[in-house]
């Protein structure tokens, strides 16, 4: 079978747009189809559809008498993958368009050859005006590549700072490492990677983060395998050292898949006397298997309703780590199809549910422990509400100040924004629980 790389992009957008398939899973998908850099190629370009989206798709409006609908939406998408590499890729213009109007055939429908040769040359020969349009005259979903019911929020929940957000949104994350303490300190693994000619850009002196001046095949970095390092964004990487479980503990990591948290937990300390990871997806949790497994780390994994307690075995715990389920609106720039698989209406849904969650996990703290509360989202609502309401109503909770830098003015704990120090955004608190 022939295979073209524009013809698996668009089938892998048309699967998360107009199908509300996750990213995660479709990419994967088209990737196992190729080899070598062609994976690569793929992922920038659908990555860079989901970026761009609403521009691409007015960019193309203007082109067509009317919308592909039905079988022939596919091709809608193909359009789109056409006019990203002509506006944002390195490609040569030529090459894009004809790349693209051979995956016409691949998708098997030549019909639709002449309708997207033309719309693209087009767009060639139109492309400067339209780049002034979306600067200048545009709404802000086109303007921004958002949707407009989350530029409302964020321009509720942070009048100042609602575009930096938005910006930061749309750039390529950095690729963070987190040092496997039972192996090495941070400075001997930087002495690792100096040796292996792999450049940092930073270090989290918070956390020990270190981040790399460009992403890496992970095969490549010295002991990946043998499970000195892992890759961990530093805004998650804060976890652990906020959680500062003692030797003894018994801990809790709830809605614990992919297990990075729960990882870094085992490596900071050792000798805790026992760590519980639970998620209620149980497909999920062979990643915790396979990252315990990498890194030689032990933890009992059980498939679990964080909002019930039939899984539990009646001991209380020392350390509860809570990342409750979230609109992921903080990590956008890693996931931009989040941009547009939520949907307002989830917001509140979630909010309940984070609610049910932590009173639930709540019961199952000791007096005088600590349970952390995170998410990786910049809703107030989800986060620094959400906490106030809950020490509110709970007579024995206790808000814990997270004094960092960043913490907001009123410290209900620490909302992280993304490109903040180079991290995602994501929210922590702190409670101790008083008897």
């Amino acid at each position: 079978m022939t295979l073209n790389i524009r013809a698996l992009a668009a089938k892998c957008c048309y699967a998360v747009i107009d199908q509300g398939r996750s990213l995660n899973d479709e990419l994967p998908k088209q990737q196992d189809k190729l080899i070598g850099k062609d994976k690569g190629l793929l992922q920038e370009i659908c990555y860079g559809v989901l970026r761009y989206l609403p521009e691409l798709e007015n960019d193309v409006r203007g082109l067509m008498q009317k919308p592909l609908t039905g079988k022939q939406r596919v091709f809608h998408f193909l359009l789109l993958v056409g006019v990203y590499q002509i506006k944002y890729m390195r490609i040569p213009d030529h090459a894009a368009v004809s790349e693209t109007v051979a995956a016409t055939k691949v998708l098997k429908n030549n019909h639709m050859k002449a309708l997207v040769n033309a719309v693209l040359r087009n767009f060639v020969r139109a492309r400067d005006e339209s780049a002034e349009q979306v600067e200048t005259q545009q709404p802000d979903p086109i303007k921004f590549n958002h949707p407009g019911w989350f530029i409302k929020k964020l321009q509720a929940g942070y009048p100042e700072q609602w575009q930096n957000i938005l910006t930061a949104n749309q750039q390529r994350p950095p690729m963070w490492l987190r040092v496997n303490a039972q192996h090495h300190t941070s400075e001997s693994y930087q002495a690792l990677l100096a040796q292996a000619d792999i450049d940092i850009a930073a270090i989290d002196p918070l956390s020990q983060a270190i981040t790399l001046t460009k992403a890496i095949d992970v095969n490549k970095l010295p002991g990946f395998e043998q499970g000195w390092v892992s890759i961990q964004d530093a805004a998650a990487q804060q976890a652990a050292r906020l959680l500062d479980c003692q030797p003894g503990d018994n801990v809790l990591d709830c809605c614990a898949a992919p297990g990075g948290k729960t990882c870094h937990i085992l490596e900071q300390t050792p000798d805790i006397k026992a760590m519980t990871a639970i998620d209620i997806e149980a497909s999920r949790l062979t990643r915790v298997e396979d990252n315990l497994a990498r890194l030689n780390l032990s933890a009992q994994v059980i498939a679990a309703d964080a909002a019930k307690t039939d899984w539990w075995s009646g001991e209380l715990f020392d350390r509860i780590l809570l990342d409750a389920p979230c609109s992921g609106t903080g990590v956008i720039r890693r996931h931009p199809d989040i941009k547009w698989l939520r949907k307002a209406s989830d917001i509140d849904n979630l909010v309940l549910l984070q609610q049910q969650i932590l009173a639930n996990i709540w019961s199952l703290l000791k007096p005088g422990g600590t349970l952390l509360y995170a998410t990786c989202s910049v809703l107030p609502q989800e986060n620094a509400e959400q906490i106030k309401q809950f020490v509110a109503q709970t007579a024995d909770a206790k808000l814990v100040s997270i004094s960092e830098p960043q913490a907001s003015a009123e410290n209900i704990g620490w909302q992280i924004l993304p490109d903040e120090k180079n991290m995602d955004g994501f929210y922590y608190a702190k409670l101790v629980k008083t008897h």
